[in-house]
Parts: C-alpha cells; structure tokens; sequence
C-alpha cells in the first residue's frame, strides 16, 4: 500500500506537468525506477503500461476543453507508434552503451531547441503570422517516427521532441500543440507496450508500481489539460522551454561525457532555475502589458 502511494504522487507530479506542459510524464517516472535500480527495459515498460491510462484521460479532457487539432493527431500518431514498437524492441536488443551515447546526442539537440524556445517566447511572444499555414506531412511524419522510437529507447521523448518542434514551427497554437501531442501518445504508449510485451516477461513487473504511477496520472490529467487553456501562450512557451533545457542539461551531466562535479552540476541547476523563474516572470509582465494595451482598442471598436 506503501509503494502504491509513493507512485500515485509521483504520478500526480508527472501528469500534472506533462498534461500542462506536453512532457515529462515518462521522464520522470523513468528517471525515479532506473534510480531504484530497475533495469531500463522494464522500467520503460512500466512506465508505458501506466501511460496506457493516463494518455486516455488526458486525451478525453484536452480535447473537451478545445486543445485538439485532430488532423495533427491523425497525421503524427501512426508513424509515431511504428517508431515506438521499433524502439521498444531496439531498448530490449541493444546494448545501454548504445542508447545512452544516441540519448547524449540527442539531449544536446534539444538543448539548442529549448535554448530558442525560452528566448524567443520570453522577448518575442507568441507569433501568430504562421497559424493559417498547418504543419505539413513532410514534417509531422519523421517527427512522430524519431519521437516515437525516443520514447519507447529513453523511458520518455514524446513530448521532449515533439511539443518543442512543433512550438518552434510556430504554425500552432500552444495550447493545441500540447493537448495533440498528449492525445496522439495514446496510440504510441500502445505501440511500444506491444513491443515490450513481445520481448520481455510480464511476470517481472511490479504491478503496485505500474496501478500508483496510472492513478496518480489519471487523477490530476483534466486539471493540467485546464491548465492548458488557462496559461498564456507567452508563457507555455517559455515554461516549455525552460523545462527541455533543465531536463536535457541533466541528461547530458549524467551521460558521463565529461567529468563535472557534484558542486559545479549543482550550481548549474540552480542557474538554470534562476534564469527560467526570470523568463515566466518577464513573459507574465509582457502578457499583462499587451493586455492593457489591447483593452482600450476593443472598448473603442464596442
């Protein structure tokens, strides 16, 4: 019972920032298992069994509030799961070696990304002259294959990969961004659980831990796709951004590749919070601004 609670609030922290922020559920779910020492093949199957329920709530909630755009859902969702069952066979072949160097490289890619997120949303705003062009085929497909084969390989990468790239496209809004990853994971946690089932045994899995991670994530996932409508795209942008480039910093200072001390990592963190906490701060002051400018034009066009 012990275990169940412990991971019914690690599933309510998780939820609540992947529901509101289109990542980070299976980060840190995963991250919290390969701490405990599970093998990281099981814990990602854990984790994608747990978000077999989560991702179907959050799917309904997103798309009752108006979060969906379900051309991009069908467009990214089945190539995303054929790279999820890919991945999910691939994490239970290849050797850790293998997949920690690809998820090194990978963080880095998405630290330059989240670097542009934080600061073109936090100075720049919310573009819109690009909403009227959808995102392409072209681009959505590659994009749900490499996020999808990610996400089963690093316990976590859907959203990682695909809500950054699709912010950066600026052909969406925020809001729909985020709820249309979250809804087409449904099909990908699916996928890369088949894959799992087909390679490894069930009866390893500890099941207390798969029921709290499921519903913690279930309880909490209308109010993050609340939280979604609520929040200004000025400042989803610049808490996406501020949130890939903590999580891909940390990838990168645990991959090993260079020795950095256990001080030093930590003032690192702390840098990136300071500089994260300006941004939100500095995007809630220029939403409030652009507001009061915007009130006097409507209350002369009533």
């Amino acid at each position: 019972m012990q275990k169940l609670l412990m991971f019914a609030l690690v599933g309510v922290a998780a939820q609540l920032v992947d529901g509101s922020l289109g990542m980070a559920y299976g980060v840190t779910s995963t991250t919290l298992l390969l701490m405990l020492g599970t093998h990281p093949a099981m814990a990602s199957m854990m984790v994608q069994f747990a978000q077999l329920g989560t991702t179907a709530v959050s799917g309904v909630a997103h798309h009752s509030f108006g979060n969906v755009d379900w051309r991009v859902v069908r467009t990214i969702a089945l190539p995303g799961a054929i790279g999820a069952f890919l991945g999910a066979r691939a994490l239970v072949w290849l050797s850790d070696n293998y997949l920690q160097g690809a998820k090194a490289l990978m963080a880095v890619l998405l630290l330059g990304l989240g670097i542009y997120l934080l600061s073109r949303f936090t100075i720049s705003g919310f573009r819109t002259d690009k909403l009227d062009e959808p995102p392409t085929r072209k681009f959505l497909v590659p994009l749900g294959g490499i996020a999808g084969f990610v996400d089963a390989t690093a316990g976590g990468g859907w959203g990682p990969i695909g809500t950054p790239a699709l912010l950066a496209s600026g052909r969406m809004e925020p809001r729909k961004v985020i709820g249309s990853v979250s809804t087409s994971e449904f099909l990908v946690t699916l996928a890369a659980s088949i894959g799992f089932i087909t390679g490894l045994s069930l009866s390893d899995i500890d099941w207390r831990i798969v029921a709290g991670l499921l519903l913690g994530g279930a309880i909490v996932a209308p109010l993050a796709a609340l939280l979604v409508k609520v929040i200004p795209p000025r400042m989803l942008g610049s808490l996406v951004g501020g949130l890939i480039i903590l999580t891909n910093t940390r990838t990168l200072i645990n991959a090993d590749l260079v020795a950095v001390p256990g001080a030093l990592a930590v003032a690192i963190y702390l840098a990136i919070v300071a500089v994260w906490a300006w941004a939100i701060r500095y995007s809630w002051r220029a939403h409030k601004a652009e507001q009061a400018t915007q009130e006097p034009a409507l209350a002369g066009l009533s």
